[in-house]
């Protein structure tokens, strides 16, 4: 099975620790953030990952080197000339992708959950569906919105009433509202909708889907049960270790 990292991020969030290495490098539990998921994914059976780098760079590439790349076939994607944001970054990386018809795993470096990753990969496999987004009930502003049949329709900022894509009508009746999880599964011909100059250079992969689910079938793995932090921040960061230990 195959994946891919975002680990480009500038980290912006933790300064001033991002001053001085990745974001994808700032130790939790006494281990960086990436070798987590890299532990993670290669445990649930994925054996070919994929890693975007841009923001001291150089650093993921020694560490990755000094554990001989934790066993698993590591491929990199370089982004060092120009950050991408997600979207970008997917397209980018689709060489790797393309020429298969298997799918891959998308997950951000600062994330940490007890997801069983095997399991939505194959529940994507599954559903037929372009693209699987990983999302659960917990509180927040900005929710993806899901119709009866799990299919994403749209997304709205509570706070302030915006709606995605343009022109749609939210309806609470008609939809659930999911908190994104920054996990997702891609099947390849995902590129074929990203081959127009809208979707060039940098953009947001949740943007790219907002703007074309009425046209592609974007599906959800709903869960009410997920227990998972985003570690990019620092009040979450000294959480984290906590954290880890319970989901173990």
């Amino acid at each position: 099975m195959r994946a891919m990292i975002f680990a480009a991020g500038l980290g912006t969030r933790l300064k001033p620790l991002t001053d001085t290495m990745p974001k994808a490098l700032v130790p939790v539990g006494g281990r960086p953030m990436l070798e987590h998921v890299i532990l993670k994914l290669k445990a649930s059976g994925f054996t070919e990952i994929v890693i975007n780098i841009h923001h001291f760079g150089e650093q993921i590439l020694d560490f990755l080197q000094a554990n001989h790349n934790f066993g698993v076939n590591i491929q990199i994607s370089d982004e060092t000339d120009c950050l991408l944001d997600t979207g970008g970054g997917i397209k980018k990386a689709r060489s790797f992708f393309e020429g298969s018809d298997e799918p891959f795993l998308v997950h951000n470096a600062d994330i940490l959950s007890d997801m069983d990753l095997k399991e939505v990969y194959e529940y994507h496999l599954q559903s037929g569906r372009t693209a699987t987004l990983l999302a659960s009930k917990r509180v927040t502003a900005r929710y993806l919105l899901f119709d009866a049949e799990k299919k994403l329709s749209g997304w709205i900022n509570k706070e302030t009433g915006q709606v995605k894509p343009e022109g749609f009508c939210y309806d609470a009746t008609l939809y659930q509202e999911y908190a994104f999880s920054g996990i997702h599964v891609l099947s390849p011909t995902i590129f074929q909708w990203m081959d127009t100059p809208l979707w060039d250079g940098k953009f947001s992969i949740m943007d790219f889907y907002l703007a074309t689910c009425r046209e592609v079938g974007y599906g959800g793995f709903l869960t009410e049960q997920l227990q998972l932090i985003d570690i990019g921040k620092p009040d979450t960061l000294l959480r984290a270790e906590e954290f880890i230990r319970n989901v173990k």
